[in-house]
């Protein structure tokens, strides 16, 4: 059985070499693949359950459904090539599908090195999708996978996080492509470095900042995964604890909300005034990480920025507190530190590390580190993803549509209108529309009281 699962490993017959690296080796131009290969996923025969949770996730997410209908016959991404680097969940599956019905040939990867279903990326790379992924990467076999999606010379980039649109900047500067897309909060402010830079080869449309994006993937998403991904690893009772979410962005509002409504005492901390003063007015504790510390029961991170828990602090934190993470990198905590000054360290189940501090207080770190939601849950459920994916492939399609400068933009108003309209015709819900007397009135300056 164990030969068998190493061969599923190895298609295209690549043999798997040790990792002698650097934890964090980031090199592209050091990285060796084979370019034989067609997939590179954990266990191709996990298709049959895939093919269980693609069906789950396509009757939950209509409007992305209504595009590839709209557009499956015209199949306008005809002979284009994506690269794509996402979480690959059974949510990625549908748009992974909905592009390749689109006309598209698709070659995904990976956004995170923990956070592929390995049943979803085994039913896709059946149906013909590129993938290489699976849980539990190494950092090597990360950058290996996203090299290999780039070595297929795409025409079009789905990035979530900004590997992919730095490397295209980097290293691999001589494919010419129409343009991308980012996902994500962290991509990006990633991407506003480079545009300020003046380095952006190619035109970028940022879906983050999509009303049908942040105002639901981040918020109610991140919220209510983010404390899936907490319950599941360590089932604890959220009610009656104080819950300190450090960062007060779209993500750190739903997971502050999500904390509230099952009964915890939230304590918020920022940086920037307006978010700080609008946690007050919601209803929550503000102060400094440091004052928060010896109080919190569990902290989540929610900022895209480094260390914003740093090892002075987990020092100050009362024995059992909890430490995850929902930013997109593993940098928001000091986990280097954090192993490298604690005296013990035990796995008390998976998803669950117990750290014993110089003090001998016990501190438990959940998914390594890493993103809580999808490291130890499922991410985002299918209906919030179903209004994040049609703007990425209306993102797309408007891209061929369409000859931009180099620039990063935002996502077309009409683009933000039709998704919203047809997820609520998808869920059966119907709005009212404007008379033309208010139109009239909208519109003109003179009619007052």
């Amino acid at each position: 059985m164990e030969k068998e699962r190493k061969n599923a490993m190895e298609m295209g017959k690549e043999k798997k070499t040790k990792n002698k690296e650097s934890p964090k080796e980031k090199s592209w131009r050091t990285l060796s693949v084979s370019k034989r290969q067609t997939y590179k996923v954990k266990d191709i025969r996990l298709a049959h359950s895939g093919a269980n949770q693609l069906a789950w996730a396509e009757a939950h997410m209509p409007a992305l459904i209504a595009i590839r209908d709209e557009y499956k016959r015209s199949k306008p991404l005809e002979g284009l090539r994506i690269a794509a680097a996402l979480h690959v969940t059974k949510e990625t599956g549908v748009l992974a599908r909905t592009l390749k019905t689109m006309g598209a040939e698709l070659y995904l990867t990976a956004s995170n090195p923990m956070s592929t279903q390995d049943d979803v990326a085994a039913i896709l790379a059946s149906e013909g999708i590129h993938v290489f992924a699976w849980k539990g990467e190494t950092d090597k076999e990360y950058y290996d996978n996203l090299k290999r999606v780039l070595e297929s010379k795409p025409n079009l980039i789905i990035d979530d996080g900004g590997d992919l649109h730095i490397a295209l900047h980097e290293v691999y500067k001589n494919i010419k492509l129409i343009g991308g897309t980012e996902e994500t909060t962290t991509g990006v402010n990633r991407l506003k470095a480079l545009q300020k830079a003046g380095l952006m080869r190619y035109p970028i449309i940022s879906v983050n900042d999509a009303n049908t994006k942040y105002l639901f993937d981040n918020r109610y998403g991140t919220g209510q995964s983010t404390i899936d991904g907490i319950l599941r690893s360590t089932n604890v009772l959220i009610a009656g604890k104080c819950a300190v979410v450090v960062g007060y962005g779209w993500v750190g509002r739903g997971i502050a909300m999500r904390f509230h409504g099952l009964g915890a005492r939230v304590i918020v901390t920022e940086i920037n005034p307006f978010r700080a003063l609008e946690a007050l007015m919601d209803g929550f504790d503000v102060m400094p990480i440091s004052k928060a510390a010896p109080m919190g029961d569990i902290f989540v991170t929610a900022t895209g920025n480094k260390n914003v828990i740093p090892i002075s602090v987990i020092n100050k934190m009362k024995d059992g507190a909890i430490l995850a993470n929902s930013g997109h990198f593993d940098v928001e905590i000091d986990v280097n530190s954090l192993k490298n000054t604690s005296s013990s360290v035990k796995t008390i189940r998976q998803y669950l590390d117990e750290y014993t501090l110089k003090n001998k207080h016990k501190i438990y770190l959940l998914a390594e580190g890493r993103l809580v939601n999808l490291g130890a849950a499922e991410g985002h459920p299918s209906e919030v993803m179903d209004l994040s994916f049609s703007n990425q492939a209306l993102s797309i399609l408007y891209l061929v549509n369409n000859k931009l400068p180099p620039n990063l933009y935002n996502v077309l108003g009409e683009i933000d209108e039709k998704v919203a309209r047809l997820k609520l015709s998808g869920i059966g819900i119907s709005i009212d529309s404007v008379s033309e007397e208010q139109e009239r009135y909208m519109s003109g300056w003179k009619m007052g009281t």
